[in-house]
Protein backbone atom coordinates (compact mmCIF):
# COMPACT_ATOMS: atom_id res chain seq x y z
CA UNK A 1 0.00 0.00 0.00
CA UNK A 2 1.30 3.44 -1.00
CA UNK A 3 1.22 5.41 2.27
CA UNK A 4 1.83 8.81 0.67
CA UNK A 5 -1.88 9.63 0.74
CA UNK A 6 -1.97 8.95 4.48
CA UNK A 7 1.15 11.05 5.04
CA UNK A 8 -0.60 13.93 3.29
CA UNK A 9 -3.70 13.53 5.48
CA UNK A 10 -1.54 13.25 8.62
CA UNK A 11 0.14 16.55 7.77
CA UNK A 12 -3.23 18.22 7.21
CA UNK A 13 -4.51 16.94 10.57
CA UNK A 14 -1.34 18.17 12.24
CA UNK A 15 -2.10 21.65 10.91
CA UNK A 16 -5.28 21.76 12.99
CA UNK A 17 -5.13 23.24 16.50
CA UNK A 18 -5.58 19.76 18.05
CA UNK A 19 -2.48 18.47 16.24
CA UNK A 20 -1.66 14.96 15.02
CA UNK A 21 1.92 14.25 15.98
CA UNK A 22 4.22 12.19 13.77
CA UNK A 23 6.20 9.25 15.16
CA UNK A 24 9.47 7.62 14.10
CA UNK A 25 7.72 4.35 13.35
CA UNK A 26 4.89 5.95 11.38
CA UNK A 27 2.24 4.19 13.47
CA UNK A 28 -0.06 7.19 12.96
CA UNK A 29 -0.22 6.32 9.25
CA UNK A 30 -1.34 2.77 10.01
CA UNK A 31 -3.94 4.25 12.32
CA UNK A 32 -5.28 6.43 9.50
CA UNK A 33 -5.16 3.48 7.11
CA UNK A 34 -7.43 1.57 9.50
CA UNK A 35 -9.93 4.44 9.58
CA UNK A 36 -9.91 5.88 6.03
CA UNK A 37 -9.89 4.17 2.63
CA UNK A 38 -7.21 5.56 0.27
CA UNK A 39 -9.93 7.44 -1.66
CA UNK A 40 -11.30 8.95 1.56
CA UNK A 41 -7.85 9.91 2.80
CA UNK A 42 -6.99 11.55 -0.51
CA UNK A 43 -10.13 13.69 -0.44
CA UNK A 44 -9.92 14.46 3.29
CA UNK A 45 -6.37 15.75 2.76
CA UNK A 46 -7.86 18.46 0.53
CA UNK A 47 -10.35 19.61 3.17
CA UNK A 48 -10.15 22.35 5.76
CA UNK A 49 -11.57 22.70 9.26
CA UNK A 50 -13.94 25.38 7.95
CA UNK A 51 -16.82 23.66 6.13
CA UNK A 52 -17.11 24.06 2.36
CA UNK A 53 -19.35 22.84 -0.47
CA UNK A 54 -18.43 19.58 -2.18
CA UNK A 55 -17.74 21.45 -5.42
CA UNK A 56 -14.78 23.35 -3.92
CA UNK A 57 -13.32 20.23 -2.31
CA UNK A 58 -13.72 18.26 -5.53
CA UNK A 59 -11.99 21.00 -7.53
CA UNK A 60 -8.92 20.98 -5.28
CA UNK A 61 -8.79 17.18 -5.41
CA UNK A 62 -9.20 17.13 -9.23
CA UNK A 63 -12.18 14.80 -8.88
CA UNK A 64 -15.59 14.88 -10.60
CA UNK A 65 -18.03 16.53 -8.22
CA UNK A 66 -20.40 13.54 -8.26
CA UNK A 67 -17.59 11.19 -7.22
CA UNK A 68 -16.41 13.56 -4.51
CA UNK A 69 -19.95 13.88 -3.13
CA UNK A 70 -20.24 10.11 -2.78
CA UNK A 71 -16.93 9.83 -0.95
CA UNK A 72 -17.91 12.69 1.35
CA UNK A 73 -21.24 11.03 2.12
CA UNK A 74 -19.44 7.81 2.99
CA UNK A 75 -17.16 9.68 5.40
CA UNK A 76 -20.18 11.38 6.98
CA UNK A 77 -21.76 7.97 7.56
CA UNK A 78 -18.52 6.84 9.16
CA UNK A 79 -18.57 10.02 11.30
CA UNK A 80 -14.97 10.96 10.40
CA UNK A 81 -15.79 14.39 8.95
CA UNK A 82 -18.30 17.05 9.95
CA UNK A 83 -21.10 18.47 7.82
CA UNK A 84 -24.09 20.78 7.97
CA UNK A 85 -26.60 22.41 5.68
CA UNK A 86 -25.89 25.93 4.48
CA UNK A 87 -28.72 27.56 2.56
CA UNK A 88 -29.50 25.00 -0.18
CA UNK A 89 -26.40 22.82 -0.06
CA UNK A 90 -24.41 20.60 2.26
CA UNK A 91 -21.00 21.75 3.44
CA UNK A 92 -18.20 19.54 4.77
CA UNK A 93 -15.22 20.10 7.05
CA UNK A 94 -12.26 18.23 8.45
CA UNK A 95 -12.46 16.94 12.01
CA UNK A 96 -9.38 16.75 14.26
CA UNK A 97 -8.19 13.41 15.61
CA UNK A 98 -8.66 14.06 19.36
CA UNK A 99 -11.06 15.49 20.39
CA UNK A 100 -12.76 14.71 17.08
CA UNK A 101 -13.26 11.69 14.86
CA UNK A 102 -11.46 9.29 17.20
CA UNK A 103 -14.33 9.52 19.69
CA UNK A 104 -16.80 8.82 16.86
CA UNK A 105 -15.08 5.50 16.07
CA UNK A 106 -16.84 3.84 19.00
CA UNK A 107 -19.03 1.52 16.83
CA UNK A 108 -15.91 0.46 14.86
CA UNK A 109 -13.52 0.08 17.78
CA UNK A 110 -12.00 -3.40 17.65
CA UNK A 111 -8.85 -4.98 19.01
CA UNK A 112 -6.69 -3.92 16.04
CA UNK A 113 -7.76 -0.28 16.28
CA UNK A 114 -7.36 -0.34 20.06
CA UNK A 115 -3.81 -1.69 19.77
CA UNK A 116 -2.89 0.83 17.07
CA UNK A 117 -4.13 3.67 19.25
CA UNK A 118 -2.18 2.35 22.24
CA UNK A 119 1.01 2.20 20.22
CA UNK A 120 0.42 5.75 19.01
CA UNK A 121 -0.25 6.91 22.58
CA UNK A 122 2.92 5.31 23.87
CA UNK A 123 5.17 6.46 21.01
CA UNK A 124 4.01 10.08 21.34
CA UNK A 125 4.65 9.98 25.09
CA UNK A 126 0.98 10.61 25.77
CA UNK A 127 0.93 13.75 23.63
CA UNK A 128 -2.00 12.64 21.50
CA UNK A 129 -3.42 16.16 21.80
CA UNK A 130 -0.12 17.88 21.15
CA UNK A 131 1.45 20.65 23.17
CA UNK A 132 0.36 24.10 24.24
CA UNK A 133 -3.00 25.16 25.66
CA UNK A 134 -4.76 22.01 26.86
CA UNK A 135 -7.62 20.52 24.88
CA UNK A 136 -9.56 19.64 28.06
CA UNK A 137 -10.03 21.26 31.46
CA UNK A 138 -11.31 19.96 34.78
CA UNK A 139 -14.78 20.87 36.06
CA UNK A 140 -14.97 20.74 39.88
CA UNK A 141 -17.54 18.78 41.85
CA UNK A 142 -19.93 21.59 42.74
CA UNK A 143 -20.73 20.36 46.24
CA UNK A 144 -17.00 20.46 47.06
CA UNK A 145 -16.67 24.21 46.46
CA UNK A 146 -16.84 26.59 49.42
CA UNK A 147 -20.43 27.90 49.39
CA UNK A 148 -19.12 31.47 49.65
CA UNK A 149 -17.20 31.10 46.38
CA UNK A 150 -18.68 32.36 43.12
CA UNK A 151 -18.80 29.65 40.46
CA UNK A 152 -19.06 30.73 36.84
CA UNK A 153 -21.57 28.89 34.60
CA UNK A 154 -18.80 27.21 32.60
CA UNK A 155 -17.45 25.77 35.88
CA UNK A 156 -20.72 24.00 36.73
CA UNK A 157 -21.30 20.63 35.09
CA UNK A 158 -24.96 20.71 36.12
CA UNK A 159 -25.40 24.16 34.58
CA UNK A 160 -24.13 22.90 31.22
CA UNK A 161 -26.73 20.12 31.33
CA UNK A 162 -29.53 22.41 32.50
CA UNK A 163 -29.10 24.71 29.49
CA UNK A 164 -29.46 21.89 26.95
CA UNK A 165 -32.67 20.71 25.27
CA UNK A 166 -31.64 17.13 24.57
CA UNK A 167 -29.26 14.71 26.25
CA UNK A 168 -27.49 11.46 25.47
CA UNK A 169 -24.95 9.08 26.92
CA UNK A 170 -22.38 6.84 25.24
CA UNK A 171 -19.72 4.36 26.26
CA UNK A 172 -16.35 5.87 27.15
CA UNK A 173 -14.16 5.07 24.16
CA UNK A 174 -11.06 5.21 26.39
CA UNK A 175 -12.34 2.42 28.65
CA UNK A 176 -13.51 0.42 25.65
CA UNK A 177 -10.04 0.78 24.11
CA UNK A 178 -8.24 -0.30 27.29
CA UNK A 179 -10.56 -3.29 27.70
CA UNK A 180 -9.86 -4.43 24.15
CA UNK A 181 -6.09 -4.46 24.77
CA UNK A 182 -6.61 -6.55 27.91
CA UNK A 183 -6.10 -3.79 30.47
CA UNK A 184 -9.58 -2.81 31.68
CA UNK A 185 -10.31 -0.65 34.70
CA UNK A 186 -13.13 -1.08 37.21
CA UNK A 187 -14.94 2.17 36.43
CA UNK A 188 -18.35 2.15 34.70
CA UNK A 189 -18.22 2.45 30.91
CA UNK A 190 -21.47 4.14 29.84
CA UNK A 191 -21.10 7.66 31.26
CA UNK A 192 -19.80 10.01 28.58
CA UNK A 193 -22.51 12.67 28.44
CA UNK A 194 -23.49 14.57 25.29
CA UNK A 195 -26.09 17.31 24.97
CA UNK A 196 -27.45 19.72 22.40
CA UNK A 197 -29.38 23.02 22.20
CA UNK A 198 -32.12 21.42 20.07
CA UNK A 199 -34.71 18.79 20.95
CA UNK A 200 -34.40 15.18 19.76
CA UNK A 201 -30.74 15.48 18.73
CA UNK A 202 -29.91 11.91 19.81
CA UNK A 203 -33.16 10.10 19.02
CA UNK A 204 -31.74 8.41 15.90
CA UNK A 205 -28.12 8.11 16.95
CA UNK A 206 -26.37 4.76 16.58
CA UNK A 207 -23.72 5.85 19.10
CA UNK A 208 -25.57 7.81 21.79
CA UNK A 209 -28.46 6.58 23.90
CA UNK A 210 -31.04 9.34 24.23
CA UNK A 211 -31.82 10.14 27.87
CA UNK A 212 -33.68 12.77 29.88
CA UNK A 213 -32.11 15.68 31.72
CA UNK A 214 -32.85 13.92 35.01
CA UNK A 215 -31.03 10.81 33.81
CA UNK A 216 -28.06 12.93 32.70
CA UNK A 217 -27.83 14.56 36.13
CA UNK A 218 -28.09 11.13 37.76
CA UNK A 219 -25.21 9.82 35.62
CA UNK A 220 -23.19 12.90 36.57
CA UNK A 221 -23.72 12.15 40.27
CA UNK A 222 -22.93 8.45 39.80
CA UNK A 223 -19.68 9.40 38.06
CA UNK A 224 -18.70 11.51 41.05
CA UNK A 225 -19.49 8.64 43.43
CA UNK A 226 -17.33 6.36 41.26
CA UNK A 227 -14.42 8.79 41.62
CA UNK A 228 -14.42 10.02 38.01
CA UNK A 229 -13.12 13.46 37.05
CA UNK A 230 -15.44 15.76 35.09
CA UNK A 231 -13.72 17.30 32.05
CA UNK A 232 -14.84 19.19 28.96
CA UNK A 233 -13.44 21.46 26.26
CA UNK A 234 -10.99 24.07 27.51
CA UNK A 235 -13.12 27.09 26.63
CA UNK A 236 -16.09 28.87 28.17
CA UNK A 237 -18.66 27.62 25.69
CA UNK A 238 -20.78 26.53 24.07
CA UNK A 239 -20.25 22.96 25.24
CA UNK A 240 -21.77 19.75 23.94
CA UNK A 241 -20.19 17.04 26.08
CA UNK A 242 -18.87 16.16 29.54
CA UNK A 243 -16.33 13.35 29.86
CA UNK A 244 -16.10 11.49 33.15
CA UNK A 245 -12.46 10.48 33.21
CA UNK A 246 -9.98 8.34 35.11
CA UNK A 247 -6.19 8.18 35.06
CA UNK A 248 -6.32 4.44 34.37
CA UNK A 249 -8.02 4.73 30.96
CA UNK A 250 -8.50 8.33 29.77
CA UNK A 251 -5.98 9.18 27.05
CA UNK A 252 -5.58 12.72 28.40
CA UNK A 253 -5.40 11.97 32.13
CA UNK A 254 -3.08 9.01 31.52
CA UNK A 255 -0.58 11.47 30.05
CA UNK A 256 -0.59 13.34 33.37
CA UNK A 257 0.32 10.32 35.50
CA UNK A 258 2.09 7.93 33.08
CA UNK A 259 4.30 10.52 31.37
CA UNK A 260 4.33 13.25 34.02
CA UNK A 261 2.71 15.82 31.73
CA UNK A 262 0.58 18.00 34.03
CA UNK A 263 -0.11 20.40 31.17
CA UNK A 264 -2.08 17.69 29.34
CA UNK A 265 -5.14 18.87 31.25
CA UNK A 266 -6.00 22.36 32.47
CA UNK A 267 -6.75 22.39 36.17
CA UNK A 268 -9.93 23.92 37.50
CA UNK A 269 -9.50 27.31 39.15
CA UNK A 270 -9.97 25.65 42.54
CA UNK A 271 -7.65 24.03 45.05
CA UNK A 272 -8.46 21.76 47.97
CA UNK A 273 -7.54 23.05 51.42
CA UNK A 274 -7.64 21.15 54.70
CA UNK A 275 -8.80 22.35 58.10
CA UNK A 276 -6.11 21.13 60.48
CA UNK A 277 -8.46 21.35 63.44
CA UNK A 278 -10.90 18.89 61.84
CA UNK A 279 -8.60 16.51 59.96
CA UNK A 280 -7.91 13.22 61.77
CA UNK A 281 -5.49 11.80 59.12
CA UNK A 282 -7.79 8.89 58.29
CA UNK A 283 -6.42 8.61 54.74
CA UNK A 284 -9.80 8.25 52.99
CA UNK A 285 -9.09 11.26 50.75
CA UNK A 286 -5.69 9.87 49.74
CA UNK A 287 -7.27 6.71 48.35
CA UNK A 288 -9.68 8.91 46.39
CA UNK A 289 -7.07 11.17 44.74
CA UNK A 290 -5.88 9.98 41.32
CA UNK A 291 -3.06 12.54 41.06
CA UNK A 292 -1.02 11.87 44.22
CA UNK A 293 -1.82 15.38 45.43
CA UNK A 294 -2.48 14.28 49.03
CA UNK A 295 -0.31 12.61 51.64
CA UNK A 296 -0.42 11.98 55.36
CA UNK A 297 1.66 14.43 57.36
CA UNK A 298 2.70 14.05 60.96
CA UNK A 299 -0.62 15.34 62.26
CA UNK A 300 -2.92 16.10 59.32
CA UNK A 301 -3.27 15.36 55.64
CA UNK A 302 -1.22 17.67 53.41
CA UNK A 303 -1.92 18.99 49.89
CA UNK A 304 0.55 19.40 47.04
CA UNK A 305 -0.89 22.44 45.19
CA UNK A 306 1.13 21.65 42.09
CA UNK A 307 -0.41 18.19 41.72
CA UNK A 308 -3.99 19.06 42.70
CA UNK A 309 -6.18 19.50 39.61
CA UNK A 310 -9.09 20.91 41.61
CA UNK A 311 -11.56 18.16 40.74
CA UNK A 312 -12.96 18.07 44.30
CA UNK A 313 -13.52 14.30 44.35
CA UNK A 314 -11.68 13.99 47.66
CA UNK A 315 -13.98 16.38 49.52
CA UNK A 316 -17.19 14.28 49.71
CA UNK A 317 -15.37 11.26 51.22
CA UNK A 318 -14.07 13.29 54.17
CA UNK A 319 -16.47 12.31 56.95
CA UNK A 320 -15.04 14.99 59.22
CA UNK A 321 -15.77 17.78 56.69
CA UNK A 322 -12.17 18.93 56.92
CA UNK A 323 -11.76 19.62 53.20
CA UNK A 324 -13.16 22.21 50.78
CA UNK A 325 -12.30 23.74 47.42
CA UNK A 326 -11.36 27.41 47.29
CA UNK A 327 -10.21 29.68 44.47
CA UNK A 328 -6.55 29.48 43.60
CA UNK A 329 -4.51 32.68 43.93
CA UNK A 330 -5.47 35.21 41.26
CA UNK A 331 -3.65 34.64 37.99
CA UNK A 332 -2.48 31.11 38.81
CA UNK A 333 -5.00 29.61 36.37
CA UNK A 334 -6.06 31.83 33.48
CA UNK A 335 -9.75 31.95 32.49
CA UNK A 336 -10.44 29.62 29.56
CA UNK A 337 -10.80 31.16 26.09
CA UNK A 338 -14.27 32.45 25.26
CA UNK A 339 -15.07 29.76 22.66
CA UNK A 340 -13.47 26.98 20.66
CA UNK A 341 -12.45 29.34 17.86
CA UNK A 342 -10.59 31.58 20.30
CA UNK A 343 -9.07 28.47 21.88
CA UNK A 344 -7.71 27.47 18.47
CA UNK A 345 -6.22 30.92 17.90
CA UNK A 346 -4.50 30.87 21.30
CA UNK A 347 -3.26 27.34 20.63
CA UNK A 348 -1.68 28.39 17.35
CA UNK A 349 -0.06 31.41 18.96
CA UNK A 350 1.42 29.21 21.69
Amino acid sequence: MNMDVYKKLALKLDDLPNWFMATESGIELRLLEKIFTPEEAELAAEMFFVKEPASLIASRANLPEKQARQILKNMVRKRVIKFSKRERELVYGLMPFVVGFYEELLPRMDQELAELFERYFQETGGEITGKGLSVHRVIPVEESVDFEMEIFPYERASDLLEKAKSWGVRDCICRVQKKLIGDPCDHPIENCLVFAPIEGAFDRSDVDRAITKEEALKILNEAEEAGLVHTTGNYQGPHYYICNCCTCSCGILRAVVEFNKPSAITKSDFLVVIDGDLCVSCGDCIERCQFDALELGELVCEVDPGSCVGCGLCVPVCQDEAMVLIRRPEGEVLPPPENIRTWGEVRFEG
